[in-house]
Order: structure tokens, then sequence, then C-alpha cells
């Protein structure tokens, strides 16, 4: 019995093969980026790359899939060993910082790239390097309350006013509604090729069609 038999039972075999098979890069092994991964990965993708050069710390344990144990490691090699050893998959764990000089080279073989970097300065690195690569890439980030799960050719990269900024308030449960959201974007993306754009606000539970 397949360890996907309840998504492959809702999605239909057919969409799992394809999921399988489908290169997806993952830009952040925080919040955003480490339960993207591991949701992405228990929904059925096999080749998945996640992108980090972090390492744990302690006031990341209660939004992002880490444990105490876990703590001054590289994000992306826990990240790649818990996924292998819950369910077998492969992921690409690179420890590296993604630059502008390096970004073409890190995401040369995605056919999807997701951004869920917290400065501006990867996120337009990421940017940059997707337009000319002509690479789909959605970018997921979070403000406050406020979430959102926006492509490549509508998404404008934030300022870099309040980057690295290390204590800041975000909610766990804003942060599982956003995942959940670009996660199902992406299914539908690999499935139809449709490019969905949402805006979430968890003070009244609000997810709306993003447009420009």
């Amino acid at each position: 019995m397949s360890i996907f038999l309840h998504e492959q039972l809702h999605r239909t075999p057919a969409l799992i093969n394809k999921l399988r098979d489908f290169p997806v890069t993952v830009c952040g092994a925080g919040a955003l980026g480490a339960n993207i991964t591991e949701n992405l990965a228990r929904s059925g993708f096999g080749k998945l790359r996640v992108i980090d050069r972090d390492r744990i710390e302690e006031r990341n344990l209660s939004t992002q899939p880490y444990y105490r144990s876990d703590i001054g490691a590289y994000k992306a090699k826990i990240l790649t060993n818990s996924l292998y050893r819950a369910l077998g998959t492969t992921i690409d764990g690179r420890t590296q910082e993604l630059t502008p000089a390096n970004a073409k080279q890190l995401l040369d073989g995605s056919a999807l790239v997701l951004d869920t970097f917290d400065n501006s300065t990867s996120r337009q690195a990421v940017f940059d390097a997707c337009t000319g690569s002509q690479i789909p890439c959605l970018h997921v980030g979070l403000n406050s309350d406020y979430g959102e799960v926006i492509w490549n050719p509508i998404y404008r990269v934030p300022s870099d006013a309040n980057d690295d900024v290390c204590d800041y308030p975000l909610a766990r449960n804003l942060v599982i509604l956003v995942v959940a959201i670009a996660c199902e974007v992406v299914v539908s993306f690999v499935s139809s090729g449709n490019q969905s754009s949402f805006t979430v606000t968890l003070a009244d539970f609000a997810v709306k069609p993003f447009s420009v």
C-alpha cells in the first residue's frame, strides 16, 4: 500500500505520478519554506530541492518543523534527513546562501521555484533568476496577520526597510494557513498550468484572489 494512498484517492493516480516527477525548488527553510517542503513531500512530490544557509535557533521551534535537539544544525540538512526518515523521500538540501551570482546555478533544473525568503535581497535574486531563465516562480510571504501567494509576473519585491528583524509578530495559524494555500496552488499548477494568486488575512479568515 502506498504511503500516499489518501492523496491518491483524492488527486487520482495520474496526478500523483505527475507530482512525483515534477522538480520543485523551495528557497528558504524557515516558517514558510520548511512547512511547504514537508507538505509537498507528504503530498507525493518526489523531486524537491531546498536552499537555506541558516541554522536552527530556539525561536524557530514554534513555527518550524524542527526539534530542540536540532538547534544549531543547518535547517536544510535537518529537513532533508527528517523527511527521508519519515517518507523515504530524498530531498536535495543545499546549505548555501542564494545570491545574484549563484542563483541561476542553484535553480537550474527546476520546473517550479517557490520563494519563501525573509529578506528582499534574496527575494530579488530569485525573482531576477527566474525571470531571466523563464522558470515559473511562486512568491510566498507573511507580514503581521497578512500573507500572500503571488506568481512572478505580477509580484513586486518588497522594500528592505524591515529586513533581518529577528523579533517580529508571527502566528503559527497564519503560517499553516498560507502554507496550505501555497501548496494547493502548486498542485493546481502542476495539474492544469493554472497560476492563481491569493492574499490571506488571519483576523477575518479571508482568502481572496490577488490581482494588480
